[in-house]
């Protein structure tokens, strides 16, 4: 049987598509600065792209959908073979993906010239392909616990299918359903994917720096409540977002969500920032569901756009690039070590989230504030397709995680 490795070595086109995580985590990282640099402009008014969305609505979509996206299916195109023992999909099927993802950061981008539905189509193209790639693989490995992260799939394309819906009506999708339901299946992503690799990762670190106290196990009793809590808190956010009951359930979960992190030692992970900020980039999605529980119950205190930006910049953005420099260093045979470069671009990915939270707290400062969080997260994310883009063009002499 042929295994990864000589699969990889039989292709003869471009190493970038030797692996999901290549073009993918390259693609997102990219497209995350460009579209924040051309976001920066339109904001001011001195830049107009020819879409259906409003600035805001695209905006959004962009870094929910397209950024998001690709994460995701860099992530579960290398995750998947590793989780049911069966061979990556490589060369032209996983550059045709690629394709298909670009080709919808195109459509939505230059959607106002195009006939009405068609970027729409286009747009949903790629996440209903891999939700059928990623099923197929999940169903013949009979990988049948790994199932959960196919309906988490389904219901982020479903969001984005609505967001469009939302935006052919003429409503502010940025404030609508299909965002909400989007990014609440991104939340669950990362409780339920973090929940697994933070404690395990920092566990097989602690071990090897010696005695002291380790991880809870991950998906224990306490575990499954903090999710079910999540769940129904998200749940009533997408359709009740002003209620108080949905405030009450986010605060909630909110706790749990920070005893759950505190459960997982990372506060002995300071010597290794590689380790330590997935601990970071987790403690967001408390912060984040606090935040917004605040907003709910007390708006006069915390403005809801603010808290959750907490989310979505903080819980998404920083969990996912910390996933993709760890994910890209060790399949890359590189040392799992974060040099002050990473050092940097973590640094200013919280720099950005910080300051755009800021703004919407402090509206007399907003436009120094927001300009701040441009500039970082074009930083962060333009720092990790140049630091890491090298290795993710040539082929590794090992794979490790």
């Amino acid at each position: 049987m042929t295994t990864t490795a000589e699969q990889m070595r039989a292709w003869t086109g471009p190493a970038i598509l030797t692996y999901g995580f290549r073009p993918f985590f390259f693609g997102a990282a990219t497209w995350a600065a460009l579209a924040m640099t051309i976001w920066v402009p339109m904001l001011s008014g001195h830049l107009t792209l020819p879409t259906a969305f409003d600035p805001v609505s695209w905006h959004a979509h962009e870094f929910l959908f397209g950024y998001l996206g690709a994460v995701i299916a860099g992530f579960l195109l290398t995750a998947v073979p590793n989780w049911t023992g069966r061979l990556p999909i490589v060369g032209w099927r996983l550059g045709g993906l690629f394709f298909l993802w670009l080709a919808g950061r195109v459509a939505v981008a230059v959607s106002g010239a195009l006939p009405a539905g068609m970027a729409a189509a286009v747009d949903l193209a790629f996440p209903l392909v891999l939700a059928v790639a990623i099923g197929r693989e999940i169903v013949a490995g009979k990988n049948w616990r790994n199932l959960i992260v196919l309906a988490m799939l389904a219901v982020f394309a479903l969001g984005n299918g609505l967001y469009h819906w939302e935006a052919a009506r003429g409503d502010y999708a940025a404030q609508g359903y299909g965002l909400r339901l989007g990014l609440a299946a991104g939340v669950m992503m990362i409780a339920v994917i973090g929940g697994r690799i933070v404690p395990s990762f920092t566990r097989n670190w602690l071990v090897r720096r010696g005695p002291g106290r380790l991880p809870a196990p991950p998906m224990q009793g306490f575990d499954k409540l903090a999710l079910l809590s999540l769940l129904v808190a998200l749940v009533l956010w997408v359709a009740l977002p002003l209620w108080p009951g949905t405030g009450a359930a986010l605060g909630l979960a909110g706790l749990l969500h920070a005893i759950r992190l505190a459960r997982w030692a990372g506060y002995r992970t300071g010597a290794e920032p590689l380790v330590t900020v997935l601990h970071v980039g987790y403690a967001f999605l408390p912060l984040g569901a606090l935040a917004l529980a605040v907003g709910i119950l007390m708006p006069e205190v915390f403005a809801m756009a603010a808290a959750q930006h907490l989310w979505m910049g903080g819980a998404v953005g920083l969990m996912t690039l910390a996933v993709m420099t760890r994910a890209t260093l060790g399949h890359t045979g590189q040392d799992l070590h974060a040099g002050p470069g990473t050092i940097a671009i973590y640094a200013a990915l919280v720099i950005a989230v910080m300051a755009r939270v800021a703004g919407g707290v402090w509206p007399a400062e907003a436009t120094g504030l927001h300009s701040l969080a441009g500039l970082a997260w074009i930083g962060a994310f333009g720092g990790y397709a140049v630091l890491y883009g090298r290795f993710l063009q040539r082929l590794p002499p090992t794979k490790r995680i």
